[in-house]
C-alpha cells in the first residue's frame, strides 16, 4: 500500500441492496469520505490540504477507476478505507485506495481517482503550488495494482470489416 491514512467506515443498513451486500454505487461513497477526511488532516508542518487549497481554489473529480474483488454484506463492524497519493501532476493528483479489513488481510475492491485543482472564478485548471505538491507528497505511495491489464484496457474494438 503506502504511507496515506486509514479510514474508518461503518456500513449503513441502507448501503446493501437487493442481493443483501454494498451496492456499488455506496463504494464511491466511502473512496469520496475517505478523500475529504484526508484533506482535512493535520499535515505534519501544521495545517491541513484543505488549508492550502484555499477559498478561492476548489478540486474536482475527473475520474474514477474502482475493480470489485469481493462482495461486503452488512454488518455491525465497520469496513476501513486506505487512501494514499499516486501521482502529482501540473494541475492534477491521483488517489489510490484500497477497501479492506483494517488488517488489510482481504481486499474487497481497489480504486483509484484523479481530480483537479479548479479556479472557482475562471472554472479553469489551475497550477499545483509547491506547498500543495509537498503536502500530497506526504501521502505518496505506489499506483493501484489493477488486475486488468494495461494491454486489454487499451484494445482497440475489432469492426466485423476489420476481422477475419
Amino acid at each position: 500500500m503506502a504511507p496515506g491514512i486509514q479510514i474508518a467506515q461503518q456500513i449503513r443498513f441502507g448501503d446493501i441492496d437487493s442481493y443483501n451486500h454494498v451496492n456499488n454505487v455506496v463504494y464511491l461513497q466511502y473512496l469520496e469520505d475517505a478523500r475529504v477526511q484526508l484533506t482535512y488532516a493535520d499535515l505534519p508542518g501544521g495545517g491541513t490540504f484543505q488549508d492550502l487549497v484555499g477559498s478561492e481554489l476548489f478540486t474536482l473529480v475527473g475520474r474514477n477507476e474502482i475493480e470489485y474483488l469481493a462482495p461486503i454484506g452488512f454488518r455491525p463492524t465497520p469496513i476501513f478505507v486506505n487512501i494514499w497519493v499516486t501521482h502529482i501532476g501540473g494541475s492534477s493528483f491521483d488517489f489510490g485506495y484500497t477497501i479492506t479489513e483494517a488488517d488489510t488481510s482481504v481486499i474487497y475492491a481497489q480504486a483509484a481517482t484523479s481530480m483537479v485543482l479548479v479556479s472557482r472564478t475562471t472554472a479553469r485548471p489551475v497550477r499545483l503550488t509547491d506547498p500543495q505538491r509537498s503536502a500530497l507528497d506526504t501521502w505518496r505511495g505506489d499506483p493501484v495494482p489493477f488486475k486488468r491489464s494495461p494491454a486489454r484496457q487499451s484494445t482497440p474494438a475489432t469492426t466485423a470489416e476489420g476481422s477475419h
